[in-house]
């Protein structure tokens, strides 16, 4: 097995745990009761009362930012969540679409498709849809999206590049991703970038600040820093020195930039 391989494995069985309610995701602070801890740390990292109650069965705490509150998503469009876990956010991105939109989530985990589909029959969310996939090879159409989201999951792949090339191919001319995520403002150390758990927990996977927004516009995008949450380092990571990097990429109209393939 390739370390591309092992490091999908870790990461696909950790969250394989987190689907059935077993284990506490990237704040890694399990104790008396999941609900409320997940309810405290989705008003944390900026989700309200009301977003939280329209599907509480898919926040599982997780996350490190609110990327449906980054950037106006439009009734009508095509909205699609990379690493969308439960689907708490295609959940609240498919009130801003409306009956006219649409939402695509995608994961990896078997267990979290099957969580994310049962809640959205149960609270019949007939424009949403959920297909397991690899963000780094999406199962979705050239040009066919209009806005990409993603929170705390692309510090999970290892082919950073390739999951923002792949973004890059789907989105239509003209659209927009909004990214929370992980970065790093400081070095980890030897045994923090081997620990299995700091992987899962969106830590030793992560990529220094420079080099994440260098990796966005490498792969076409025009990048602007909407945010930076400086303070979940100590609410949430004990004082790794990291942030949460809320971003806006767009793909332009008339950018030639990629003609390669992936």
């Amino acid at each position: 097995m390739t370390k591309k391989e092992d490091v999908k494995k870790i990461v696909k069985e950790g969250y394989s745990v987190i689907a059935k309610n077993q284990s506490c995701g990237c704040s890694g602070c399990c104790s008396s009761s999941k609900k409320e801890i997940d309810e405290k740390i989705a008003k944390q990292i900026g989700y309200s009362d009301e977003e939280i109650k329209v599907a509480p069965e898919a926040n599982l705490g997780l996350g490190c930012g609110n990327p449906i509150a980054l950037g106006k998503i439009r009734e009508g469009e095509i909205v699609l969540d990379l690493g969308s876990g439960a689907g708490f956010d295609c959940f609240l991105a498919s009130k801003r679409v409306g009956k006219t939109g649409k939402v695509i989530g995608i994961d990896m985990t078997e267990n979290m498709i099957e969580k994310a589909r049962a809640t959205a029959e149960k609270y019949n969310f007939d424009n949403v849809e959920f297909r397991q996939g690899d963000i780094e090879e999406l199962p979705v159409e050239d040009n066919s999206i209009d806005v990409v989201i993603s929170n705390c999951v692309i510090n999970l792949a290892p082919d950073k590049l390739k999951v923002f090339k792949e973004a890059y191919r789907v989105l239509k001319a003209g659209g927009r991703m909004y990214l929370s995520d992980i970065v790093l403002l400081g070095e980890l150390t030897k045994e923090q970038k081997s620990n299995p758990n700091l992987l899962v927990g969106c830590v030793s996977g992560a990529l220094p600040k420079k080099e994440y927004i260098s990796v966005l516009e490498k792969a076409g995008f025009k990048v602007s820093i909407l945010g930076e949450d400086k303070g979940i380092s100590k609410s949430q990571y004990n004082g790794i020195p990291l942030e949460s990097l809320k971003v806006e990429a767009i793909k332009q109209k008339n950018n030639t930039l990629l003609k390669w393939k992936i």
